[in-house]
Order: C-alpha cells, then structure tokens, then sequence
C-alpha cells in the first residue's frame, strides 16, 4: 500500500494480470477432474476413444495455461519496468534537493544501493510476489472446495497441516524481516566501501594502502555474507516445513484413500483426482515460503526507498509577500546582514562558524576574502548560492532577502567556483555548458580563454568534444581548476562567487588567468577567496574573516600597513590556523 502512488498507474494491468494468472491456475486444478472421469469412465468401461478424449482434453487446458501465463508476463513487463524506472527519476530528483548538509552526513553508497539494488528486489516483487501470492491464496481456497466437495473426510486429513504451516509463517515473517533489512544495510556500506576505493584508487596506490583497504572490505563482505548465511537458513527451515508437512498430508491421505478403495467406499477415479489435486496444490503450498521471503525482501527495500524520500526536502516555495520584480540584467550588489551559521552536526556547546558577519558589496565591486584556515570562508560564500541555509541575520541581492527567492532564479544570478573542481563523465564542452542555461560555442569559447584553458583544449584529441574521465581524474589539477572556472563565468553572471580558484596553478598560468579574469570582474560582482597576494590585487577592496566575523575592510595596501594579522597572512609562507586554533566542526576546512 505503501508502494500505491507509484503502481497506480498501472494498476489495472496487474489487476488484469492477477486474474489470468489465477484462471491459469484454476484450469490445472480442473485436470484433476477429468482424471477422475477417465478413471471412472472410460477405463473402467473399457472405451479406449475415451482415453484419446481425455487426453486431448489434458493437452489443450495444458497449452491454455501455459499461454495464459506467457500473455501475463508480456503485459506486466512494459508498465512494471516503467514504475521501476519512475521511482528512480523521483529518488534521483528527491537526493538534488536534498540540503547539502543532508549530503555531508549520508555515505553515497547507502543511496546508490537504495536507487539500484532495493529497487530491483521491489521491481522483481511486483512482476512475481504480489501476482502469485493472490493466485497461490485463490488456488489452495478452491483447491480445498474442490477436495472437500470430493471426500470431505480425506480433505480434512490433507487440510491438517494448515494450521502449523500459519503458525510457522508468522514466525519467519518477523525474524525474516530483520534478517533482510540487516543484509541490505550491510550491502549499502558495502557498497560505499566500493566507491571510495574506485574513487580513491590513487590515493590507495600511491600510500600502499591496499591491504588495510582489502581488510575493510572483507570486514564487510563477511557481514554482509553472514547476514545473507542467516536469511538462507531461516527460508531453508520454513521451506522444510512447507515442503515435509504436505508431503506427510499426502502420504496419510494416500493410506487412508486405499483403505476406503479396498472396502469400495470410494471409486478409484476420485481418489486419482484427490491425490492429482493433492499434486497440483503441493507446489503452490511449497513456494509460499519463497513467495513470503521474497515480500519480505521487498518490504525491507521499500522502507528504505521510502526512507530515503520521506527526507525533508528543500521545499520551493513562492513568497507570501508581494515579490519585486527581477532588476535588469548587470552586476548584482550583495550584503551579509548580520549573518550567523552553525552547521547541523555541530556540538550544541561549540561557537558558531559565522557570528555577525555584515559586509557589503557594491555593484560591479569585486571583494576579496581573506582569513586563516578554519575561519569560515568556504562556510560564507556556501550561503551565497544557499548551500546552506543562514541559521542567523539574512543575505540580500540587491536588497532582496535570496530566502524569499526560488533557488532556481537565484541560482540563475549567482554562478560558482569551488577550490574542489567537480568534473563529470562528459565532454569538456558539456561540462563547460553546465554553468548556464544556454550556451554558445562562442560563450564556451570565450569562457575557456578567460580561463586560460584554451590552450590545453586544443591539443586534446578532440578537443572540447573529448570525454573526461570521472571526477576529471585524466586531467591534471590546474586543469580540472581552470575547467570549473571557465564554466562559472560562461554565463556571464550577475554575481561570482570564487573559492580560491587559482590555487593549482603555476604563477605564469595564475598571472595570464588573471590577466583574463580582469575582463570578467569588470562586468560583474565578485567575492572571492583568496589566499596569495596575487589574487587578492584582482579585487577592489579586501575583507578580513577571523573567528568568525569580519575584522577589517579596506585595500590590500591599507591591511598591510594597518592590520597585524592581515600583514602575517600575506606574508606566512603557507595558511595559518587561527590564533585559537580553531577550526570548523566536522573536519570542514575553509
């Protein structure tokens, strides 16, 4: 039921498809019948056209069930594969607007098992499970009518393992159910220690760490094969007894019916017919058990599905107040009112990352942010694009609040470049193109040039066609730097927001980007990270971030000369801690 929105659509086809599965498996409880009829008639009577009769009749009900069955498959296949492809675009969607904080506590792993494997055991539940569970009730309900109406007597001796066998079930079900969602848990970390030794590979191979990486994984894969060793032997006892107290029914039944054909109580044909019905029950009674482990299973992957879009969202919601209309297309001006930020998982007794920051940037002035490690710099310009969500005071872009702006309308004004540069398994173009709506190859041309990656591009083997690899690990990390940089200024965005972009480069490829991203500062607003003198002469003013809060504003020139601290990181070989030494919960680095 909790499955319903997304089989809805679909669920008169699998109502369709319930009904000829069950008609199927009524036409082989009706063979039985005309067994006994052979049995009483024609071969007690001595007519052999009546056993062709009786044959032939055999053979068409049998191609009538197994076309039956072969039409149901072909009419679930389509629609099923469609719900299943359905619920992974709704997953997939759901994890893009998940908050990134959300992202920083889940291992990717967990939702790559959720969005792949879980949703195949519920894809393999609805084709089979769900249809046959209905059929296999119907079946042995009209099977014990049918029992019943031939020798009630024999029918209540076969029927008597019902009861144990409902007991048994119950049990299983709630041990199996544990069983299964340990096994898919374990199967998800298992499934992140995968991917971070694919992602890892260099680091693994360059620090010799493959047997401390080994030992991880076999930690795992030995969880996740006793949990998988556990859930085989509590199917193989329930299926011993679903497959023992049947055959011990049929058996007792067997004694009994010959005893009765011997003192002429009962005709030879209708103890054939019990004992062929008594046949064709004994499979559908036997694969309950599976059928039941199988739900299970399904049960189990649907609560994690579920789980995982039951996540609270970023909800996008239109302002309740009046909105001002967009400002025409030119640089942004942008302002930190009294900004504070903690992250989620921080200590409830730990200082904020933020603490009152106010700082404003005018149109078209490009600000540079300086501060020790561990200040909060990556932390603040996160807030600008609404990475994060401020936890105190507001920002403004052109004096509208961005928590009253659509993300995707914000979004559109603001383009990024992160330290980190992340690449994807497609084209150079393609990953160029992703910093703007449209793209011309003119923009991607221009964007690269500024860039300076234009150069590199040309001696590819394709040049902006060629495929990089994933996380752009086939390129060198300046060139992955000047990638992520030529796709935040391909749109030529109102607002910029740059965290230490520059930072892989050699000084001769800094000093020519710089050359270039002049041209670009010119006609936009600008906050960038910056670490090196060199970046910092690209803005107009400078913003000093210590512990949290905005210590000084002024030229590079006036810090220099007027703050102690600004003086020592510029001048420090390498980025300092802050003089507490602190730095930012949950191993986060600005």
């Amino acid at each position: 039921m909790r499955l319903w929105p997304y089989v809805r659509l679909v669920r008169l086809r699998l109502l369709f498809a319930s009904l000829l599965a069950t008609t199927a498996s009524c036409l082989g409880l009706s063979m039985p019948l005309v067994l006994k009829w052979m049995a009483d008639g024609p071969l007690t009577g001595g007519d052999p056209s009546g056993v062709w009769w009786g044959g032939l009749a055999l053979l068409l009900l049998g191609v009538a069930e197994a076309a039956i069955f072969g039409v149901r498959r072909r009419l679930v296949a389509r629609p099923l594969a469609e719900v299943e492809a359905s619920m992974r675009e709704a997953l997939y969607h759901h994890l893009q607007r998940l908050p990134i904080s959300f992202h920083d506590r889940w291992s990717s792993g967990q939702f790559l098992s959720r969005a792949t494997s879980d949703l195949g055991v519920i894809h393999a539940f609805l084709a089979l499970p769900l249809t046959f569970l209905v059929v296999n009730a119907t079946t042995i309900l009209v099977g014990c009518l049918v029992l019943l109406s031939q020798r009630w007597t024999l029918g209540l001796l076969l029927l008597a393992p019902a009861v144990p066998l409902m007991v048994a079930s119950s049990l299983f079900e709630a041990r199996y159910a544990r069983a299964s969602r340990q096994a898919q848990d374990h199967g998800g970390n298992l499934t992140t220690v995968i991917e971070e030794s694919v992602m890892g590979i260099r680091v693994i191979k360059g620090f010799g760490r493959h047997e401390s990486q080994a030992h991880a994984f076999w930690d795992l894969a030995r969880r996740v094969r006793g949990a998988e060793l556990h859930k085989a032997r509590l199917l193989a006892g329930v299926s011993a007894l679903f497959v023992a107290l049947p055959e011990i029914a049929v058996g007792a039944t067997l004694v009994v019916g010959a005893h009765q054909v011997a003192d002429g109580t009962l005709s030879p044909g209708t103890l054939l017919a019990f004992l062929a019905t008594a046949l064709v029950l004994r499979p559908v009674v036997e694969s309950t058990g599976s059928l039941l482990a199988l739900s299970h299973e399904a049960a189990t992957a649907a609560d994690r599905y579920l789980d995982a879009m039951a996540l609270p969202g970023l909800p996008e919601p239109e302002p309740t107040h009046t909105r001002r209309p967009t400002t025409e297309p030119g640089p942004a001006q942008l302002a930190f009112e009294k900004v504070e930020f903690r992250y989620p998982d921080a200590p409830p007794d730990a200082p904020a990352i933020l603490r009152g920051v106010d700082l404003h940037i005018a149109p078209g002035e490009t600000l540079a942010l300086v501060g020790a490690t561990g200040s909060g710099k990556t932390t603040l310009t996160s807030l600008v694009p609404r990475l994060y969500e401020p936890t105190g005071g507001r920002i403004t872009i052109d004096g509208q609040d961005i928590a009253d702006m659509p993300r995707a309308e914000l979004r559109g004004r603001v383009a990024v470049a992160f330290e980190d540069p992340a690449l994807f398994s497609a084209t150079i173009a393609e990953n160029v193109a992703m910093g703007a709506e449209t793209v011309t190859e003119a923009d991607a041309a221009r964007a690269l040039r500024v860039a300076q990656a234009d150069s590199f591009v040309r001696l590819l083997p394709d040049g902006p066609g060629t495929m990089v690899g994933e996380q752009g690990l086939t390129l060198s990390g300046g060139q992955r730097q000047r990638l992520a940089l030529a796709r935040a200024v391909v749109g030529r965005p109102r607002l910029l927001v740059l965290d230490d972009p520059l930072s892989a480069l050699d000084i001769h490829t800094e000093a020519a980007v710089e050359a270039a991203l002049r041209e670009v500062l010119g006609t936009t607003t600008a906050l960038i990270v910056a670490h090196r003198p060199s970046t910092v002469l690209l803005a107009d003013r400078v913003a000093l971030l210590s512990q949290g809060r905005i210590t000084a504003v002024g030229t590079h020139h006036e810090l220099l000369k007027t703050n102690a601290e600004y003086a020592r990181l510029m001048s420090a070989p390498r980025p300092l801690t802050t003089p507490t030494g602190h730095r930012e919960q949950s191993g986060r680095t600005s």
